[in-house]
């Protein structure tokens, strides 16, 4: 069923009225995991008090997580897979009680597949401020009310520190690998840089070293189109009937132009209908209207919209050199063997934002150069492309 898989790793297609129908009627508040939801496959950590970088301190932090494989007596095999911005823990699974869509990396986690769970112990978190069980706007702070507006602003750096706690608490000292993409990217590389000692292999997938004002701009209009919701009440919601649904469906919408390429959505949807209606002043609708809007709602479903002010608020704060140096010092700080991967078609990521991280760390296996993939999916690819990004994950963990 299509509402079951996440849009990110499948090709763009075309919307069913079948589909359609699946998303009427008004999505709930949140799409938040809330406590009393069934936990799934999740399991949960406290990670104690997390000093902020701006100075705030975030009380009773806990991440959930899910992991694969099973960690040996050296607890040395283990790899951190760090997702991306709308991603989660369930990397790898079924829909189900808890989980309403797949994994979203299942072609490449498991038994035989590039990360091997039969070799290594992989461990996912929903990271800190997400809104699928770790600690975010949607839960509850400590006076038994959900944080909403008083949730604190969160850089890639605390969230770092609250992984760090996670690693801690499972008594894991080192990774033998943390891999990450697109945000999740932008979290594997500060680990690198913060703890050099405690990473043996780095992989970064279609990320950067420092947000751009392009990147910054694409996400701010998003960021606005959710303020801009009456319904989001300044971020206190929670207890209404409606939450801002609209705002973040807008949201997912900008969004998803910038996941995907131009190539993708020119050749699979030209200037095709949806249904038998004109589009041109007669009622109907272009089909690649209508699979923006069909994701968009379906997003409403499965996300939050505080948590996603707060998540891309960290994207945009991303700056690996702040009060560290330059560019050439902070990368150099890295000594884990790394790969770093990009995507001929990615406008959200450039290939010249991987061309810049790769060129000053001490460690790529593939020299100064990134490795780039060749696919029409745009930024996405990532998620989709199993068969060219595989490989070079393998690769790496055989280093």
């Amino acid at each position: 069923m299509d509402w079951q898989t996440s849009e990110d790793t499948v090709p763009s297609a075309f919307i069913t009225e079948a589909n359609r129908r699946s998303m009427l009627g008004t999505p709930p508040t949140t799409g938040a995991w809330r406590e009393g939801d069934d936990p799934g496959h999740r399991q949960f950590v406290g990670v104690g008090t997390i000093a902020l970088e701006s100075g705030a301190t975030l009380p009773h932090a806990r991440l959930a997580y899910e992991t694969w494989g099973t960690l040996n007596d050296a607890r040395d095999n283990a790899v951190l897979i760090v997702h991306a911005l709308t991603g989660d823990s369930h990397v790898v699974g079924r829909p189900g009680p808890g989980h309403p869509t797949a994994g979203w990396w299942g072609g490449i986690v498991g038994p035989g597949l590039a990360i091997d769970t039969d070799r290594w112990f992989a461990i996912a978190p929903n990271t800190l401020g997400g809104c699928q069980g770790s600690t975010g706007p949607a839960s509850f702070s400590p006076d038994g009310v959900e944080w909403g507006s008083r949730f604190p602003y969160l850089t890639i750096r605390d969230q770092v520190a609250a992984q760090v706690g996670l690693a801690d608490a499972l008594g894991i000292d080192r990774f033998a690998a943390i891999i990450g993409g697109s945000m999740g990217g932008m979290h594997a590389l500060e680990w690198a840089i913060e703890h050099p000692h405690r990473v043996e292999r780095l992989g970064l997938l279609a990320t950067c070293a420092v947000t751009s004002a392009d990147q910054i701009a694409l996400n701010s209009v998003q960021l606005e189109a959710i303020r801009m919701d009456p319904l989001f009440r300044d971020g206190d919601y929670y207890d209404e009937p409606e939450g801002p649904f609209r705002g973040l469906a807008l949201a997912r919408r900008m969004a998803l132009l910038n996941y995907r390429s131009p190539t993708e959505l020119n050749e699979r949807f030209e200037r095709s209908w949806q249904g038998v209606l004109d589009p041109l002043g007669k009622g109907g609708r272009f089909a690649v209207e209508s699979y923006l809007d069909f994701h968009g709602n379906k997003f409403t479903r499965r996300f939050d919209a505080g948590s996603y002010l707060s998540l891309v608020e960290a994207m945009n704060a991303h700056d690996v050199t702040r009060g560290r140096g330059t560019l050439a010092e902070t990368l150099g700080r890295v000594t884990a063997r790394s790969l770093v991967l990009g995507i001929d078609s990615d406008r959200l990521f450039p290939v010249e934002q991987q061309r810049a991280i790769a060129a000053h760390l001490p460690r790529s296996i593939h020299g100064d150069a990134p490795v780039v993939i060749s696919s029409p999916f745009g930024h996405d690819a990532f998620l989709i492309e199993n068969d060219l990004v595989g490989p070079p994950l393998a690769a790496l963990l055989a280093e």
